[in-house]
């Protein structure tokens, strides 16, 4: 019990992918999540790099233990597989990190454009699976009086965007559900306060993911934002998940490149 260990959504590639390195540095075992368990075409048949088998291997390079397991964030069957399997190898989990989302063609339609179907989707997807996920892996943090959950957020959920969706902006449905996983982290920071645990948003502000070039082929987002490299928000996470700020930034949002700038915790990329 005495090990660390880091639930990681979203851990094939990107940011989700980084952040378990980045843990892996500070000590953590990763249980890495994702659709796409080898490398090749991810999961929805677009060629990007990135697999689970990839992040384990990297994560075992650094003396560390990693557990891939395929879970789709749209299948609560697979979700609930993924969680049972974590807690029967490994006994526990000391950090959740809600990190993988549904990149479905509703990220980047305009309002009248986004099919009922899709809506549903993406709530499924970024919000009802987080929500599902914390309610069943909270409770063994409180009872052991130690753990964080960490809520990957966006800008897109606490601003507008300066440009169309598609046009180096977002969907409306997109910043719906990033502004409703916000509302999160101070509402259970406040309900267990005191509790060991800890709950912390992060705005990881512009990062060029695999993905992000892959949906954003002719950069228009690169033209209007700034990005920083995957590396700057998994050391700000990291560095909140080794408990050398939880208890300050309990119930608050991280901006990850702030962060990173002010302690030193990356190369200034800028």
């Amino acid at each position: 019990m005495t090990r660390k260990v880091a639930f990681v959504t979203g851990a094939s590639r990107g940011i989700g992918r980084a952040t378990s390195l980045a843990l892996a540095d500070r000590g953590f075992d990763i249980v890495a999540t994702a659709r796409t368990l080898k490398e090749g075409q991810a999961a929805d048949g677009t060629s990007v790099s990135g697999s689970l088998e990839t992040t384990a291997r990297e994560v075992r390079q650094r003396g560390r233990k990693a557990l891939p397991i395929r879970l789709d964030l749209l299948d609560r069957q697979s979700i609930d597989a993924a969680i049972q399997q974590a807690i029967d190898e490994w006994g526990h989990v000391d950090l959740l990190l809600n990190n993988g989302i549904y990149t479905g063609p509703s990220t980047l339609q305009h309002f009248l454009e986004i099919d009922e179907q899709e809506i549903h989707k993406m709530f499924e997807a970024n919000l009802f699976a987080q929500l599902h996920i914390t309610k069943q892996l909270l409770p063994g943090m409180l009872e052991r009086g130690r753990g964080s959950v960490i809520n990957m957020i966006s800008n897109a959920g606490l601003n507008d965007p300066k440009a169309p969706a598609g046009e180096g902006g977002w969907s409306y449905v997109y910043a719906a559900t990033k502004a409703a996983l916000t509302r999160m982290v101070g509402v259970l920071a406040v309900e267990h306060a005191g509790s060991g645990v800890y709950f912390h948003n992060i705005e990881p502000g512009l990062v060029i993911t695999e993905a992000m070039s892959l949906y954003d082929p002719d950069g228009k987002f690169a033209k209007l934002y700034k990005g920083a490299p995957m590396e700057v928000p998994a050391a700000a996470i990291a560095w909140l998940a080794s408990n050398d700020g939880a208890e300050e930034w309990n119930g608050k949002i991280v901006y990850a490149q702030k962060l990173a700038l002010d302690l030193g915790l990356a190369d200034d990329w800028r």
